[in-house]
C-alpha cells in the first residue's frame, strides 16, 4: 500500500512538472476564485456579526403620557422590572429630559424661547439580555394604557440584515460561477495529462493495472492543485484581514464591531482549503470520466 502511495505521489509530481504551464494556470485560477470566495465570506460574516452586536446593544425607550400620577409612573416602573431578561432600567422625568435636550443643543438653546412649558415626556430606558426578549417586551409594553410611544432601533438592525442577505445571495451566485471555472480549468489540465500519457495508460491496462491504480495519480494531481491554490489564497486573506484590522485601529474605527482575527481566519482558511481540495478532486474525476477510457 505504501509503495503504491509513493508511486502515486511520484507520478503526480512528474505530471505537474510536465504540464507546468497548465498547472500554474489552474493554481492561479483556484487562488483567485478562493480569494474572492473568502472575501465574500468575510464580508457576510462580519455584517452578520455587526448586526447581532448592535441588536444586543439596542435599548427600548418608553415615553409616558402626560398627566400621569406619581403612583402610575412608579407602577409602570414595577411592571417593567418584572419583564423577563431585563438587564437595566433608567427613569428620566420631564425636567431631566429638558436638561439633556438643552445640553444637546449647546449654543443654540435660544430656539427654546418660543416654546411654552416643557413638551418633553417622561420616559423609561430599558435594555435586555438578548434581542428576542427585547422584541417580546416591545410587544407587551406597547399595550400599556399609560404609554404614549415605544421606540427602539430595530429599523437599523433590519437594514443591516437586508444588506447581509444581498451580499449572501450575490456571494452564492459568484461562488457557483467560480467553482464552475475552477472545475473547467482543473479538468482541462488533467485532460491534457491523460492525453499525453494515453499510450502509457494503454500499456498499463494490457499488463493488468486496475482502473483505480491508473486513476489515483490524476486525482492526486487535482487535489494538489486545489490545495496549493486555496492555501495561497488563505495566506493572502489572513494577511489582508490582519492589515484591515490594523488600519481600522489606526484610523480610530475601533467602535466598529469586527470579528477578531483568531480563530475566525483559522476557520475560514480551513473552509477554503477543504473547498479547494474537493473542487480539485471533482475536476479530476470529471475529466477522467469524460476523456479517459479505462
Amino acid at each position: 500500500m505504501f509503495s503504491s502511495l509513493g508511486y502515486f505521489w511520484k507520478e503526480t509530481v512528474h505530471s505537474l512538472f510536465r504540464n507546468k504551464f497548465m498547472a500554474v494556470a489552474s493554481i492561479l485560477t483556484v487562488t483567485l476564485s478562493m480569494f474572492i470566495l473568502g472575501t465574500f465570506l468575510c464580508a457576510v460574516l462580519n455584517v452578520n456579526h455587526m448586526a447581532s452586536y448592535l441588536e444586543s446593544q439596542v435599548e427600548m425607550t418608553i415615553y409616558l403620557k402626560d398627566g400621569l400620577t406619581t403612583s402610575q409612573v412608579m407602577g409602570i416602573g414595577q411592571r417593567l422590572k418584572a419583564l423577563p431578561d431585563l438587564k437595566a432600567i433608567k427613569f428620566t422625568n420631564k425636567d431631566q429630559a429638558m436638561a439633556e435636550f438643552k445640553k444637546g443643543l449647546g449654543d443654540q438653546q435660544g430656539i427654546l424661547e418660543a416654546i411654552n412649558g416643557n413638551p418633553l415626556p417622561a420616559s423609561y430606558s430599558t435594555s435586555f439580555s438578548n434581542p428576542e426578549s427585547l422584541k417580546n417586551a416591545v410587544a407587551i409594553v406597547s399595550q400599556y394604557n399609560e404609554v404614549d410611544t415605544v421606540q427602539y432601533g430595530q429599523e437599523i438592525i433590519e437594514q443591516l440584515y437586508k444588506v447581509a442577505q444581498v451580499i449572501r445571495i450575490g456571494g452564492i451566485i459568484l461562488i457557483v460561477f467560480l467553482a464552475g471555472a475552477e472545475l473547467f480549468i482543473i479538468s482541462n489540465t488533467i485532460r491534457l495529462t491523460v492525453f499525453a500519457r494515453r499510450r502509457e495508460i494503454q500499456i498499463m491496462k494490457y499488463v493488468g493495472a486496475t482502473n483505480g491504480f491508473i486513476r489515483w495519480p490524476f486525482i492526486f494531481e487535482g487535489m494538489v492543485i486545489g490545495f496549493i491554490g486555496s492555501g495561497i489564497s488563505s495566506l493572502i486573506l489572513w494577511e489582508g484581514y490582519k492589515i484591515v484590522l490594523q488600519k481600522m485601529t489606526e484610523a480610530g474605527l475601533v467602535f466598529i464591531p469586527m470579528i477578531s482575527i483568531w480563530p475566525f481566519v483559522g476557520y475560514l482558511a480551513a473552509i477554503i482549503l477543504g473547498a479547494g481540495i474537493v473542487i480539485g478532486i471533482l475536476g479530476s474525476t470529471i475529466s477522467l470520466r469524460k476523456y479517459m477510457k479505462v
